[in-house]
């Protein structure tokens, strides 16, 4: 009894030590975000004066919002990232299902051919690649400075990592029976998908709909070296450029990266709970 009694409290100890450490690396990854609300309702002079202060001398204040709204043409560039967003997750999401759909579901040589160079291509660094991509659609093909480009050449460089996905989910969690019975009452293959396969992916699409968007939402590199003209930039790169422009006033340079992190948190916050959706909607029931 008093061995079972000092196990029991020597779990407890170390469940209590991991939690505190837990904690500790939490605080240590939240604390710039920490930094960033808290600063973002002050004046220029107390942030300066006192950074770490809830609120500033000065009281609380809205201003930076606005400013940083203005200088950096918020509204334009929001719209250009929600474009180039929105279409490249959508279009990711219907090739990959769909190409992971055929590779599943037909024994054919090629679909394996084809899955297996995806997966090999999952591993090429994309820095290998921006020289030559920028040297040929731009000095050959001269179709930079397009949202399309940008689009088509978010979704080819994410739906190799996205039909991965989707084939182990419907390997594993879309049954056969199915789709066999849904044949059986006179369904087509195309029927299939979109009545049977699809809705059982939910939680999959949810997964690959966040990682993407927040892939495509947050980046700078692609569109920085698609995107030339200023009327066309993304939040990132008008970030940068903002940054670059007021670095002096970190008020607006917060304010900036608030706005720039708020549609994609919401985002996160609205689909979080399909992830950690079970898949049991995908079994065979007798």
């Amino acid at each position: 009894m008093d061995a079972n009694a000092q196990a029991a409290q020597r779990k407890k100890v170390s469940h209590a030590i991991m939690m505190i450490v837990l904690l500790i690396v939490f605080f240590m990854f939240i604390f710039p975000l920490i930094l960033v609300i808290i600063n973002v309702f002050k004046t220029k002079a107390d942030i300066t004066s006192n950074p770490l202060a809830l609120i500033g001398a000065h009281g609380f204040t809205l201003e930076n919002f606005p400013k940083a709204m203005d200088k950096m043409n918020f509204f334009v560039v929001f719209k250009n990232s929600l474009i180039v967003t929105i279409c490249a997750t959508v279009l990711t999401l219907l090739v990959s299902s769909m190409a992971a759909f055929v590779i599943v579901r037909n024994n054919w040589k090629a679909c394996n051919l084809l899955f297996s160079g995806m997966v090999a291509s999952m591993v090429i660094p994309f820095q290998v690649l921006m020289i030559p991509l920028v040297s040929l659609y731009g000095g050959n093909f001269g179709v930079l400075n397009s949202r399309i480009t940008l689009i088509l050449m978010h979704v080819g460089f994410s739906v190799s990592m996205a039909t991965f996905m989707f084939h182990g989910a419907i390997r594993t969690n879309v049954p056969m029976e199915l789709e066999e019975a849904a044949f059986i009452d006179g369904c087509t293959r195309w029927q299939t998908y979109w009545k049977i396969v699809f809705p059982l992916l939910k939680p999959t699409i949810a997964t690959v709909a966040i990682i993407d968007a927040m892939a495509f939402w947050n980046d700078y590199l692609l569109p920085s070296l698609v995107l030339g003209r200023k009327e066309l930039y993304t939040i990132p790169i008008a970030t940068q450029a903002f940054y670059g422009t007021y670095s002096t006033d970190m008020g607006l340079v917060m304010a900036a990266l608030l706005l720039a992190m708020l549609p994609i948190l919401i985002l996160y916050l609205f689909l979080q709970r399909y992830i950690v959706e079970g898949v049991t909607s995908g079994a065979v029931k007798g």
